[in-house]
This record gives structure tokens, sequence and C-alpha cells, in this order.
């Protein structure tokens, strides 16, 4: 079931995609390097920080879940520029929140938002592109995190800096609202997913239910969850241990998520290239194997200046979206074509799941001595390559399922055999 668009309306609608990311995964990451700010700002400790992301986390998680239920009956434009203003008016909230409290409780209603947005942007690339080219449009699309990184974070921080925290969020509610005027504008209404008859209220829970009964999707929402838990272990504690322990200055951040975002930018869509020509498989177990060295660098570093960490930045920015590309073709690929709008929600959803789970279990193995020094980074490292080398071995489990295999996980009369 794709949708068919002329080669330059493809890539227009692909790249509306890729700025709606955009502003998503600023909007995430933001408050990494903020941590420090929000920490002087709210008195809060570097775990009570992380809490912030947590709760995202957990709400997108759970937004997820919940989009299984009516993702697929409705149009994908009007679902996108729905869930995409909502998105915005709660990060207006956070640029006007008063105190910490208020703060985490905009975060909430960004993650319930925002964590759809993902499942919607991989079904609308799931309905317009066959999978033998669906590496490439991930690649693209995944062009969001680069660009996040170069331009979106770096200037939050700036701004940030110079202005106060809440000042990123206005940038970031600015932008927005230019792009999805941009999305209202030009992306065509998309309903032949819509063809099938939508199951009936009565039958929502058991599906819900039948999703997480099939192998195929379990083993691939392992893998979603613990590639994100990864990540997270180590990202949301990267500027407040510079800042804390290195001296970094906060401006000076900036410069080192600039640096590597520029390197992805350039390496998020020969990735996608490669993971089409080479199998999604391989070029993820790679990958993966190569982001252990910069992992294990970025959680012992010595006392390095700072243009040593600007040059060590890229590779472990490349490393880490570069997991992302082949991992988020590859879940285009395992559901069945009439259930991979709810398959991809409950991947978005396990992937925000092991987003929270990451930053919590991060938190709590950090703890500050008397003198503001962060301790205890060292052992995010050492259990973020532990859940690499598992993911490596995980990923040949991950496969399509069965033509044969109903929704629901039963064969379908007469596929015995």
């Amino acid at each position: 079931m794709v949708f068919a668009l002329s080669p330059a309306r493809e890539r227009i609608v692909l790249w509306l995609l890729a700025l709606t990311q955009f502003t998503v995964i600023m909007d995430f990451m933001i408050m990494m390097p903020l941590a420090p700010q929000l920490m002087q700002a709210f008195a809060i400790s570097p775990a009570t920080a992380s809490g912030a992301v947590s709760v995202y986390s957990w709400c997108a998680g759970a937004s997820g879940l919940l989009a299984m239920t009516y993702i697929d009956r409705f149009d994908r434009k009007r679902l996108l520029l729905a869930m995409f203003l909502l998105f915005t008016l709660s990060n207006l909230a956070c640029a006007m929140a008063p105190n910490f409290h208020v703060l985490v409780l905009s975060r909430a209603f960004a993650g319930l938002s925002g964590g759809v947005l993902g499942a919607i942007g991989m079904a609308i690339i799931s309905d317009l592109v066959p999978a033998d080219r669906r590496g490439a449009a991930t690649g693209i699309v995944m062009t969001s995190f680069s660009l996040a990184a170069v331009a979106g974070v770096p200037a939050g921080v700036l701004m940030g800096a110079h202005f106060g925290w809440a000042s990123a969020f206005y940038l970031l509610v600015g932008l927005s609202v230019l792009i999805w005027c941009a999305v209202a504008a030009v992306m065509p209404s998309m309903t032949a997913h819509m063809a099938a008859r939508p199951a009936p209220a009565s039958a929502v829970l058991p599906e819900l239910a039948a999703m997480f009964r099939v192998p195929e999707h379990l083993r691939a929402f392992l893998l979603s969850g613990v590639n994100m838990a990864t990540g997270m272990l180590i990202i949301p504690f990267i500027s407040p241990v510079l800042v804390a322990n290195y001296g970094v200055k906060p401006a000076e951040v900036a410069w080192i998520y600039l640096a590597g975002g520029f390197a992805t930018l350039f390496t998020a869509r020969r990735v996608g290239a490669w993971s089409d020509r080479a199998g999604k498989h391989r070029v993820y177990r790679i990958v993966a194997a190569f982001s252990m060295l910069p992992m294990l660098l970025l959680t012992h570093l010595p006392h390095w200046p700072l243009w040593a960490l600007v040059a060590l930045f890229p590779f472990f920015m490349v490393a880490m979206s570069g997991r992302g590309v082949p991992l988020q073709a590859l879940m285009t690929t395992v559901p069945q074509p009439a259930r991979r709008g709810a398959f991809l929600s409950a991947n978005s959803a396990v992937q925000q799941l092991g987003t929270g789970v990451g930053a919590l279990l991060g938190g709590l193995t950090l703890s500050t001595d008397a003198a503001g020094r962060i301790s205890g980074y060292g052992i995010n490292g050492w259990l973020a390559m532990a859940l690499s080398a598992f993911s490596i071995w995980w990923i040949s489990r991950v496969r399509s399922v069965p033509a044969a295999v109903t929704g629901a996980g039963r064969p379908e009369a007469g596929a015995a055999g």
C-alpha cells in the first residue's frame, strides 16, 4: 500500500517530515545542554534534571501506546498537523514556566504530543516509499537529528546562555509555527491506508494486546528499547559532566554539539543508502560496534582542552545517529502493511520508554560531591557498551512478520501448510 507521488513531490514531503522531526529532536535534546542552567536556576541536582528528560519519555511512551488505537483511522496529514499544534503549545508552556514543577508538567504534555509525531512520520514514509528505497528515505528524515545538533541545539544553548534558558523554548515555538504552516500548505492528504475498515471500538483493547503477542513484534520492540536506553545512559549527562568536571563553559557546549551535528549532516543519508545496499542488519551491527569506542572515551575523559572535545564529539554523534538509520528502516519492514501505523506507534512508545529507562538509570549511578564534581559517569559507559553488545547479537532475530500471520497473531484461514 504505497501512495504514489512524483519524485520531486516525494522529496519535498520527506524534507517536511525531517523539519517536523527537527523540532521534536531539538525539543528533546535541548534539555540536556541546558541542564547546567536549569540546575542553577532551580537549585536541582543532575538526577533531578534528568527527571525532566525522563518524564517527557514516559509520557511520550504512554502516548505512543494510546496512538495504536487511532493512528490508522485518520488522514495522516490531519493527524500530523493536530499533534504538531499541541506539541507547539506545550513548548510555549515550557518557555513560560515559572518554576521547575510547572516545567516538568509542561514537559509531560510535550511528551504526550511529540511522542506520536515520530510514529506518524514513519507511517507516512512507509506509505510513500517502497521497502527497497526506505533506508535512503529514512536517512533523509533522520537528517533532522543532524539539523537539530548543527543548528537547533547550538542556537538554543547560545540563546540560553545570553538571554536565559526560556529563550531556547521561545525559539523552538517560532520554528514550529513556520514548519506547521509549510506542512499545511504543501503536504498532500493521505488516506489510502483507511481503505481497510477499522476495527470496532470493542476490538481496540484486544488488538492492542494482540500487537504484543506477535513474536516478531516483541523481538523488534526489545531491540528498539535497548538501542534507545544505550544512548540515554550517556547523552543527557554530557553537558553537566563537561561543565562540572572539566570546566567547560555553558556557551562552549554549543561548539561541541555544533561539531557533532555538522558531521552527522553528511553521514545520515549515506548510512541510509548504505543500509539499502548492504542490508539493514549488517550496517546496524557495524555502526553499533564502532559506537562502543567513542562511548567509552566520552565517559572516561582525561582533562582535554576544548578543541580535543570538539574533535571527539563528531565520532560519538555519527555513531549514535548512524545506529538509528538502519534500525528505523528495519522497523518499517517488520509489520504487515495494514497494521504498520499501529506497530510504529507501539515501537515509538517502546523507544520512548527505553529513553526514560536509560535516563533514569543513568541518573541513579551519578552523584555530586561537595566541590560540585559529578562521579559515576564511567559506570554508564560500561553499561552502554554491554547493551550495545547485546543489540549486535539480538538484531539477527528481528525479522518481518510472515504474510500468513494476521494482526492478531493467528494464522489466517487456509494459510496452514
